[in-house]
C-alpha cells in the first residue's frame, strides 16, 4: 500500500518556477479548484450582481447591501442567494480549466533557461489566460447568468431554468444573444489574470527568498492569493460594472461598451464604477485565494500519482 503524506506529496510538487507545469494537470486542477470556488461563494456574488443591476432601475428596490440580502432572504429563502447558480457554475469549471492551462503553456514558453519569467512576461501570461478565459466561456456564461439574475426581478420571470434559459436566448437573439459586452468582458478578464498572476507569484517569489523550489505552505499561498485578489478588484471594477450592463436585459439601451461607460459617468458619476465593490472584494479575496490554495494543492497531487517528466 501507498501511503501519500505531507512530505511526499511536496518532494513531489513542481520545483517552483524552475519547473514547468503540464497544460493537461493544469486543465485539471483548475476546474477542480474553479467548481469548489463558486460553491463556497455565490451569494455574494448574487448580491454584487443586484445592486448593480438595481442602480439603474427607476425605482431602485434596495438600499444598500443588507437591504438587499434582507430582501432577498425574505422573499427567497436561503436559496435565493443562488439563483442562477447554475450557469456559473457550469462556466467556473471550464473558465479555471481554461486560465490555468492557458497561462501554464503560454508561462512554459516564455520563461528563459533558469525557468523564470521577466515581470513583463508574467503581466503577458496573466493578460493571455485572461483573454482565452474571456473569449472561451466567461463572455457567454455571465451574460446568461446576469440575464437570470434580472429576469427574477420582472414581474413575470421568463426562464425556468438554464437550458430554458439559454434556449430562449440563442432563440431570440442567435449565439451573438450570449457574447453581450465581449469587449468590456475581454478587458475585465484580461485585466484581472494579469494583475492577479503579476501579483501573485511576486508575492510566491518575496516568500521563497531566491529559492524557486521552496514550498511556500497553504498559509502563504492563501495570504499571497487574497492580495492578488484584492489587488485586481480595486484595479477593474469599473470594467466590471461595465460589463454587468452590457450583458443585463437593458443592453439595449447601450450602443456600444464606449456608450455605456459614458452613460455610467454621465448618470451615477465617477462613483457609479464602483457600485458593488464591497460585496465583490469580500468574494473575491477569498475566491482568488481558495483558488490558487486549492489549486497548488492539487498540482501537488497530480505531481505524484501522474508522472510527466
Amino acid at each position: 500500500m501507498v501511503v501519500m503524506t505531507t512530505s511526499n506529496l511536496v518532494a513531489a510538487a513542481p520545483s517552483g518556477a524552475a519547473r514547468k507545469k503540464h497544460p493537461g494537470k493544469a486543465v485539471l486542477a483548475g476546474g477542480f479548484a474553479g467548481g469548489l470556488e463558486i460553491l463556497c461563494t455565490f451569494p455574494t456574488e448574487y448580491v454584487k450582481t443586484q445592486l448593480q443591476l438595481d442602480s439603474r432601475a427607476a425605482t431602485p428596490r434596495y438600499t444598500g447591501i443588507g437591504d438587499c440580502i434582507s430582501k432577498t432572504f425574505k422573499s427567497h429563502g436561503f436559496f435565493g442567494f443562488y439563483r442562477g447558480l447554475s450557469s456559473l457554475l457550469y462556466g467556473s469549471i471550464p473558465k479555471a480549466s481554461v486560465r490555468f492551462m492557458g497561462y501554464e503553456a503560454l508561462r512554459n514558453r516564455m520563461v528563459d533557461k533558469d525557468g523564470k519569467l521577466t515581470q513583463t512576461r508574467t503581466v503577458l501570461c496573466g493578460l493571455g489566460a485572461g483573454v482565452s478565459e474571456a473569449i472561451l466561456v466567461v463572455c457567454p456564461m455571465e451574460t446568461v447568468k446576469v440575464k437570470f439574475i434580472h429576469d427574477q426581478n420582472q414581474p413575470n420571470p421568463k426562464y425556468r431554468g438554464f437550458v430554458h434559459g439559454v434556449r430562449e436566448i440563442v432563440k431570440q437573439e442567435g449565439i451573438r444573444g450570449t457574447y453581450q459586452g465581449l469587449t468590456a468582458t475581454v478587458l475585465k478578464q484580461g485585466s484581472n489574470q494579469a494583475i492577479r498572476f503579476f501579483t501573485y507569484n511576486n508575492l510566491k517569489e518575496y516568500f521563497q527568498e531566491g529559492d524557486n523550489t521552496k514550498d511556500i505552505g497553504m498559509a502563504r499561498t492563501f495570504l499571497c492569493g487574497g492580495i492578488a485578489g484584492a489587488a485586481s478588484v480595486f484595479g477593474n471594477t469599473p470594467l466590471d460594472v461595465v460589463k454587468t450592463r452590457m450583458q443585463g436585459l437593458d443592453r439595449h439601451l447601450y450602443k456600444n461598451t464606449f456608450h455605456c461607460a459614458q452613460m455610467v459617468l454621465k448618470h451615477d458619476g465617477l462613483k457609479g464604477f464602483y457600485k458593488g465593490t464591497v460585496p465583490r472584494l469580500g468574494r473575491v479575496v477569498f475566491d482568488v485565494a481558495f483558488v490558487f490554495t486549492i489549486y497548488e494543492q492539487t498540482m501537488k497531487v497530480l505531481d505524484y500519482v501522474w508522472k510527466t517528466d
